[in-house]
């Protein structure tokens, strides 16, 4: 590994993107896994988590790590895709060590440990040898300033660190997408979870929310307190809180949308009315709902809205007054490919589908894939018997409740535990 620097610091490695020799990208590190050791000697690094494009997380071991540089991560062509599971024995340094309040041993003081640096010794094995830390203690002359010290300099990793901060974990990991950042929160500990869940914004806490399992979701609002989770569950897709909600005890749910803003409870409980695999179970009740003297110009201005998910930016919704869900009567559909091609002045109205008549709230998960299969939609309109719009289902929501329940936690399709793909062989 003549190739690497003499010293890594772990903080900047969080997403960098892992070559094969031949350039193609393998996935991003996400993790470095170390063993901890007696008395002062630094942990051993072992290796790297990886996320593949599978979004499963594998074990990249340091001996299969050929270059180390300012921006990549290079391997040699034999991965393991084996799943990566955590020993006992093993540490995760983002997950786990960042945060984490130290003693520097010569001046008693206390800090926060905001990023390490490992390195590879002449055995060739890689070694964490430098904690960076912020200070926090008074008896260091300025707090705020930065330092680094050897590892064997400061104290404090052994013991189970209470109320763990995660201001540096977030700051490594800001820049993943919600559903990246789930995935390395199920793979913490539930103490972990928490801490990080408790730091992030209430916005952000409700994207990764809805990317977690079930049982992940519960534990996290159940961590917060109840005016928070309050907060959180508002700031949720409607169909994505109901469905948390349903999961909760009936007194805890309730005394939730009583904190809710009134109108954010009153379309959650609505939905909650109907059954799970229901088109009304499976709906969200905030799609793009345009008045019919909208123009084109005026519709494309919605759908850029970045909040939306490409299944609800694809179609608008023209309906008569009221346009909160339940709407007036319902018109039609604009798709939005369509809609790129008319003249901005052009009048929504004109250019809308009219020919599909919409799903029952009481239709089957089985009718609703039906119908969004004949038509080829991503998204459909959700209609009362008097024909007024109560929401939409997109094919997101759909997919959710066809695969298993644990589909965010199993293996994909033809992937196998025990084989090793060659990535050199193409």
């Amino acid at each position: 590994m003549s190739g690497s620097p003499s010293r890594v610091y772990v903080a900047r490695l969080a997403g960098l993107p892992v070559y094969d020799p031949n350039g193609d990208q393998v996935g991003k590190v996400r993790d470095v896994v170390a063993m901890m050791r007696q008395g002062t000697q630094p942990p051993r690094v072992l290796g790297l988590v990886v996320e593949v494009f599978t979004r499963r997380r594998i074990f990249l071991p340091m001996t299969r790590v050929t270059n180390v540089d300012v921006g990549h991560v290079t391997t040699t062509g034999l991965v393991n895709m084996r799943r990566f599971e955590q020993r006992p024995t093993e540490v995760l340094v983002l997950g786990e060590m960042l945060d984490r309040t130290v003693t520097v041993l010569e001046t008693g003081a206390t800090a926060v440990v905001f990023d390490m640096a490992m390195e590879q010794w002449r055995t060739r094995d890689w070694v964490l040898s430098k904690v960076a830390v912020r200070e926090g203690g008074k008896r260091f002359r300025r707090r705020g300033q930065s330092h680094v010290f050897d590892w064997a300099d400061v104290s404090g990793f052994a013991q189970v660190e209470e109320g763990q901060g995660a201001t540096h974990i977030l700051a490594a990991f800001e820049s993943m997408k919600a559903a990246d950042l789930a995935a390395v929160l199920h793979d913490l500990s539930p103490k972990r979870r928490k801490e990080i869940a408790a730091a992030l914004e209430d916005e952000r806490l409700a994207d990764v929310l809805e990317e977690l399992p079930e049982d992940d979701q519960v534990e996290i609002l159940a961590a917060l307190d109840t005016e928070r989770a309050a907060d959180v569950l508002e700031e949720m897709s409607p169909d994505d809180a109901a469905d948390l909600i349903a999961e909760l005890p009936t007194e805890t749910a309730e005394a939730l949308l009583t904190l809710m803003e009134p109108d954010e409870a009153e379309d959650v409980r609505r939905l909650l009315t109907y059954e799970e695999r229901t088109a009304g179970g499976l709906m969200t009740s905030e799609p793009v709902i345009l008045p019919a003297d909208a123009t084109v110009a005026d519709a494309l201005a919605h759908v850029r809205n970045a909040d939306l998910s490409p299944a609800l930016a694809a179609m608008i919704y023209v309906c008569r007054p009221p346009l909160e869900t339940p709407t007036g009567r319902f018109i039609g559909i604009g798709h939005i490919q369509r809609l790129l091609r008319e003249p901005p002045s052009e009048l929504v109205s004109a250019v809308l589908d009219t020919d599909l008549d919409g799903l029952r709230p009481d239709d089957s998960l089985t009718t609703v894939s039906k119908y969004l299969a004949t038509y080829n939609l991503v998204a459909a309109p959700v209609l009362n018997d008097e024909g007024r719009l109560l929401g939409a289902v997109t094919v997101d929501d759909v997919l959710d409740h066809l695969l298993p329940d644990d589909w965010r936690e199993s293996d994909q399709p033809g992937d196998n535990d025990s084989q090793e793909v060659d990535h050199d062989a193409s």
